[in-house]
């Protein structure tokens, strides 16, 4: 029963990368409209390939190349979350949502702390904690997506470059 279970477990983890691939991909895909696309492109577009990677090959998170690109990925993102963060406080947003620096902030909060999930994940096998968690955050920027597709009202104060966006 146990390695039944553990299947599963893995699928359902190979899954969940897939998915969090496609969002990083989709994400990496609108920010075509915006003034600062480069960055935000590399920013989403590195966690794509590594989460592709990891639902393909779970064991290549135990490697050092892509320890490296994650760790720098999480180090950076982590510095410019606590720059962004600071700053969102200072000005006490609390419609994060609303405002472009929040829905970026939110976006890198979203890379880093995926990563930081996947990190080691290819050492065992994946444990329940671990996918349970990893289906929590997958369901969450899906939900969020087709809540602001559905409620169009949402984005009015939005700029016209994250307007048209999928």
């Amino acid at each position: 029963m146990g390695e039944v279970s553990g299947a599963w477990l893995s699928v359902i983890w190979r899954a969940c990368n897939f998915l969090m691939s496609l969002f990083f991909a989709l994400a990496t895909y609108v920010q075509i409209n915006d003034p600062d696309a480069g960055v935000w492109m590399v920013a989403y577009g590195i966690p794509a390939v590594l989460c592709a990677c990891v639902g393909l090959t779970p064991h290549l998170t135990e490697t050092l190349p892509w320890r490296r690109v994650a760790d720098l990925h999480v180090m950076i993102s982590s510095a410019v979350v606590a720059m962004m963060g600071w700053r969102l406080h200072r000005e006490t947003v609390s419609e994060i949502f609303q405002l472009e620096e929040g829905r970026e902030f939110s976006g890198l909060v979203l890379t880093a702390g995926w990563l930081l999930l996947c990190r080691h994940s290819g050492r065992a096998p994946v444990g329940m904690l671990r996918v349970s968690t990893a289906v929590a955050i997958t369901a969450f920027p899906f939900v969020a997506w087709l809540y602001y597709h559905i409620h169009k009202e949402l984005q009015s104060n939005w700029p016209s470059h994250c307007q048209n966006a999928i």
